[in-house]
């Protein structure tokens, strides 16, 4: 369709009316075309159950091609398409409230302008060119959508097929809803950040390193307490020597760095933490939004949350005083946002040299332990045996007091990850902004590693293999449900940045550039 052609150099501001003109307010044609808007909305929302390949075949009607799709199946043979008559055609009245059986598709019914199309085509005479034979493509529904039109364009070359593939089914738009912050009332933007540090700006009583001290904090949603480590600044040198065993080539050049003073996580955050953030029983849009938002909410119940998982994500493994696991960087993030409006304090994930910095704690060897007593401070597979990870904080600690530094989980940081190593940059609290969703940064090794990914200086880059059994498209921004191994660390810096870098680190996990 035309329509698309423009998206690449629209903004979100400018797509918005044009997408919602599109969808609510354009009156369906005295016509339509099968090639262009029927067969593509059958294609995505029928051949998935009505298809010759599938596994979820209702009965045995199949739409896949005219003479199967007019031929009809065990409940309504040769009258399920009634050319010149849609009230009498099951294909369409089931598709809108049917008296007798179950709505189609059931799981995600058709808008009234979908609806429309089947009607005004059967009604019209059923047109349907010879040899004409549907394939099954993916139903692109306006959750999946909602994201892209909300960050606006350019879009990448996969967004666009999504937009396309969304359009030519229909253009599903739930009546009455509009995108966040389209209208008014509060919404997950910059304005609720400025108010969330206004919060921690009149919350946050240290001023220099001399007031910061160890501290334990209590969430207010949930009573669950977490308690932080203070870290004191000064210098170090990131990255291995050419010495160190097992050391790999994106762990240099060695760079000596200044770090400023920080709190970080004494454990990695656990499930007791990370769960009510995950699993509420708020409806929500894909992106996470909550789908109805009061206009006086507070700024903690606006911030975006996970969609409900499709799998049990801890796998087994145990809740209960265990690390969260498997949630994509931007998830985490999220979740910082969502502690830092409830706590009056600005949490965020770790720059790479922060986690370095925090995990060396002073010392210079592949670990901030003895080799050789490895295992007494961290939880690793040394032979391939393991089978999950362990309770957070039961090894020793580093000289710094926190606890898992090597192993358990891998742990995200903010950055982006270079393969060739590190680039040059800042000397002072440095940080590579990320511009593609893969390669981000992780550290620290897991349960499922031998010990030589432990070491302080290692380091692993994202993939979107860890989310390859998601079966959504587009999949999911919250869950990477192949990497079972990776959790996260709160920071806490001393100083509290402008509302504009706030907003701009706790959103970065969607950012894609590439």
């Amino acid at each position: 369709m035309r329509f698309f052609t423009r998206f690449p150099a629209l903004t979100g501001a400018a797509l918005l009316p044009a997408l919602s003109a599109y969808s609510q307010e354009a009156k369906p044609a005295r016509t339509v075309d099968f090639m262009r808007e029927v067969k593509p909305l059958i294609e995505g929302a029928c051949i998935n159950c009505h298809g010759p390949n599938t596994t979820e075949k209702n009965g045995d009607y199949l739409m896949h091609t005219k003479e199967a799709a007019f031929k009809g199946g065990e409940s309504y043979e040769n009258e399920v398409i009634k050319p010149g008559d849609a009230d009498d055609s099951p294909v369409y009245w089931m598709t809108t409230e049917p008296e007798d059986g179950d709505l189609m598709p059931p799981k995600h019914p058709l808008s009234k302008h979908q609806q429309e199309i089947l009607k005004v085509w059967i009604d019209t005479g059923a047109e349907w060119p010879d040899g004409v034979t549907l394939q099954k493509t993916s139903r692109v529904t306006f959750q999946s959508i909602r994201p892209l039109i909300i960050r606006g364009g350019p879009f990448k070359p996969s967004e666009l097929e999504t937009l396309r593939l969304w359009a030519e089914q229909g253009a599903d738009w739930p009546e009455g809803v509009k995108i966040a912050g389209s209208g008014d009332g509060p919404a997950d933007d910059l304005n609720l950040v400025k108010k969330i540090r206004e919060l921690i700006v009149a919350s946050s009583k240290e001023k220099s390193q001399g007031d910061m001290k160890n501290y334990e904090s209590t969430i207010p949603k949930t009573g669950v307490k977490f308690e932080m480590v203070a870290i004191p600044g000064g210098e170090f040198t990131m990255g291995s020597p050419a010495s160190e065993a097992n050391r790999n080539a994106d762990e240099g050049p060695q760079r000596k760095l200044k770090i400023s003073p920080f709190w970080m996580g004494k454990f990695e955050v656990t499930w007791d933490m990370y769960e009510p953030f995950m699993i509420t029983s708020v409806p929500r849009n894909k992106d996470g939004s909550p789908q109805k938002i009061d206009p006086s909410a507070e700024p903690v119940d606006v911030v975006s949350a996970p969609t409900t998982p499709y799998v049990e994500m801890s796998f087994g493994m145990g809740t209960q005083g265990y690390p969260a696991i498997s949630m994509t960087q931007h998830a985490a993030l999220k979740f910082c946002e969502w502690l830092s409006a409830q706590t009056g304090q600005y949490y965020r994930l770790p720059t790479e040299a922060e986690w370095e910095y925090a995990c060396r704690a002073g010392t210079t060897g592949p670990f901030h332990c003895d080799e050789s007593e490895l295992d007494q401070y961290a939880v690793l597979d040394p032979t391939a045996t393991r089978t999950g990870y362990e309770k957070v904080g039961t090894k020793k600690p580093n000289p710094w007091g926190l606890y898992d530094m090597h192993g358990n989980v891998l742990e995200w940081c903010l950055d982006q990850y270079n393969p060739n190593g590190y680039p040059e940059g800042e000397a002072e609290n440095p940080l590579v902004k990320p511009k593609t969703l893969y390669p981000r940064v992780a550290r620290g090794g897991s349960w499922y590693d031998p010990a030589e990914f432990l070491r302080s200086a290692a380091r692993t880059g994202s993939e979107a293999s860890w989310k390859q059994q998601d079966p959504q498209l587009p999949k999911s921004i919250w869950y990477h449900t192949d990497a079972q191994w990776l959790g996260f660390r709160l920071v806490r810096p001393l100083e509290v940045p402008a509302a504009e870098e706030m907003f701009d680190i706790w959103n970065q996990g969607l950012r894609d550039e590439g």
